[in-house]
């Protein structure tokens, strides 16, 4: 089908670069494994950790799904459909677990890169299945918008992480030991 095809090289890219990112963030959970743990630190892996790992994963289903040589844009329509409708219901799970947390205090920017920025690509998703009968173009164009969305909010997420543990942690941390001196 002409329209997927039209789109393999941003697949290709995004899909790719989704691939990269699982991978990083393997490395960095196993360079991070031997810090001590804050009290709670196991739930907010749930909220803030595993999100993006699922995030990422989305993007690389899609760019497989896509890259598939369909015959129609319907099927391909339905499972992008389903992969929206489940990050919904994911990010229900992703909401219970942020306010259930007690290792840290969601702020709004939290709220805004962890729950809101991925309803919108999930319903993104949801509606251009919806559409991609009759607004083909305009729902392709949705899904690689939604793509994008995640892999942009999955690598904020895992900056925001990282940035804490290494500077927000270590500094803690640090004045721990000097309290025990």
């Amino acid at each position: 089908m002409s329209a997927l095809t039209d789109w393999e090289n941003f697949y290709i890219i995004v899909g790719g670069s989704a691939g990269a990112l699982i991978g990083l963030q393997f490395v960095v959970i196993t360079l991070i494994a031997d810090m001590p743990m804050l009290q709670g630190a196991e739930q907010a892996t749930g909220v803030f950790t595993t999100p993006s790992v699922i995030h990422f994963s989305v993007v690389l289903l899609l760019a497989a799904i896509i890259s598939i040589p369909w015959t129609a844009i319907t099927p391909v329509a339905v499972l992008w459909g389903l992969i929206g409708l489940a990050g919904i219901v994911y990010l229900t799970i992703v909401i219970r677990r942020m306010r259930k947390q007690i290792a840290y205090e969601p702020v709004f920017e939290d709220w805004l890169f962890h729950v809101l920025l991925p309803l919108a690509a999930y319903l993104m998703m949801a509606l251009a299945a919806a559409l991609a009968r009759t607004y083909e173009h305009c729902a392709l164009f949705a899904v690689g918008a939604a793509s994008l969305l995640l892999l942009f909010v999955g690598i904020h997420n895992a900056w925001d992480l990282v940035t804490h543990i290494v500077f927000v942690r270590r500094r803690e941390q640090e004045e721990d030991s000097q309290k025990k001196d």
